[in-house]
């Protein structure tokens, strides 16, 4: 097995045991989003009650992530994804109960959408700071990728198991299935060792947190390119889930069964992307060249969907949007870990989560807004040629970044709490190799992986 294949990160045994039991879950949590929709649609034929329920699963990364990073470096993180997935698990078989003693409504449904997102909204800083401290940094980029592939595949596997299960054994045991494999992520972080030398925290308090973020972002150039290049890339890979139902829909008249193989078809190219393009193209480019190539196959796919009005190319289209959305966030992601210090890797994550997020919520608006107003086609070339413009200028500035964060903090980042000057202590070796006797996203993020 070669250091750039995909598979790399899984001969580390902690490592294997999280991802598997991730791939479980997130199939379980899919599964639970798909009952929960088909739920509320039986309980009351309200469409805005139905897309409320999209609107309280995302409010919460909004609301939380930062303060969700600041936690992530003040406790520990092992022990904090235990209670947050142990506390969502409680929540989906609570729901479960619910249901089979007929007490559920439509508010309790929209209430547990909300909760369940908040906590993962808590999960995901923590989560995602804990895998480069499992694996090392050659492994690194293979973590990215599946975790990449674990959203995929339970994005697949997720809403067919709900649309086996629920007419065989109802909703409701659907959501206590999920409730059990979340109990099974808590298990597998629970018996993952902490590193030797554990990253400590710099600030007293939730706003020397936040300043923390801002000082570190304000002195540290490879960071705020990050930074960019994540909002940009999220600007405009909102085109998909903003424009390609659109184009299923009302352009080529799609019935519910040939609207779920669209978004299959992209998760399919997702994992096609993810096992076979990305080692390949690591192999033999750099993670800039490899980013450019992965958005010029999106911009393909945007004149595809523009141009071309069969349901055949449409299937094939959104695989090709699955293969670049993965291979450029993956990318973005590695560039994102290897820009940040591991004594604050927790809010640095969140911060690209929030942008990444602000870009994908103002994208979709302004996708949405263009496509009334210049309609479908034509946002769609134009989204394609801006996007080309975008990725052809970021290009020249690189995600490799120059020196360690370390170095960037020493030259240039002083942070005062309260007028007192805090020194921060820093691991070494570019601030990702932390790692314990057996080395040291998984991507819950839900905003570039998820769509």
């Amino acid at each position: 097995m070669n250091k750039s294949s995909t598979w790399t990160a899984l001969r580390n045994t902690t490592f294997r045991k999280l991802w598997a039991a991730t791939v479980i879950s997130g199939t379980c949590v899919a599964a639970h989003d798909s009952a929960a929709t088909w739920t509320m649609n039986t309980l009351v034929q309200s469409p805005f009650l139905i897309s409320l329920m999209a609107t309280l699963a995302s409010l919460p990364f909004f609301l939380f992530t930062l303060p969700a990073g600041a936690l992530a470096d003040r406790v520990n993180r092992r022990k904090l994804v235990c209670v947050i997935n142990s506390a969502l698990a409680a929540s989906a078989i609570a729901l479960a109960l619910l249901g089979w003693l007929h007490l559920l409504n439509p508010y309790l449904i929209l209430a547990s959408v909300f909760v369940i997102g908040a906590g993962f909204a808590f999960n995901a800083p923590a989560w995602t700071a804990m895998v480069p401290q499992v694996v090392s940094d050659s492994e690194l980029p293979s973590a990215a990728t599946l975790s990449g592939l674990q959203f995929n595949i339970s994005g697949i596997v997720g809403p067919a198991l709900a649309g086996l299960l629920v007419p065989l054994a109802g909703s409701n045991f659907v959501f206590a299935l999920n409730g059990s494999c979340l109990l099974l992520v808590a298990l597998a972080a629970r018996q993952r060792k902490e590193p030797a030398a554990p990253a400590k925290s710099t600030s007293r308090g939730l706003h020397d947190s936040f300043w923390t973020i801002f000082s570190y972002v304000g002195s540290t150039r490879s960071f705020q390119v990050v930074l960019v290049r994540n909002f940009l890339f999220a600007l405009f890979i909102s085109v998909i889930p903003a424009l390609m139902p659109v184009v299923g829909l009302q352009v080529l008249h799609l019935g519910a069964s040939n609207l779920g193989l669209l978004f299959t078809s992209m998760g399919v190219g997702s994992v096609v992307g993810a096992v076979f393009i990305v080692p390949w193209l690591r192999a033999r480019l750099s993670s800039d060249y490899v980013t450019l190539a992965s958005n010029c196959l999106i911009i393909v796919a945007y004149v595809l969907l523009a141009l071309v009005h069969r349901k055949e190319i449409l299937f094939v289209t959104a695989g090709l949007g699955g293969v670049g959305w993965t291979v450029s966030s993956s990318e973005l992601w590695v560039g994102a870990q290897r820009a940040m210090p591991g004594w604050a890797r927790g809010r640095m994550n969140a911060a690209v989560m929030m942008v990444s997020h602000g870009g994908m919520a103002l994208g979709a608006l302004i996708w949405g807004s263009a496509s009334l107003i210049a309609g479908v086609n034509s946002t769609l070339v134009g989204a394609a040629i801006l996007f080309l413009m975008s990725s052809v200028l970021s290009g020249r500035v690189s995600i490799n970044g120059s020196g360690s964060p370390e170095q960037s903090v020493a030259d240039g980042l002083s942070i005062r709490a309260k007028g007192t000057e805090v020194t921060a202590e820093m691991p070494t070796a570019g601030g990702i190799q932390q790692r314990g006797a057996e080395g040291t996203k998984v991507g819950m993020d839900l905003g570039l992986a998820s769509g």
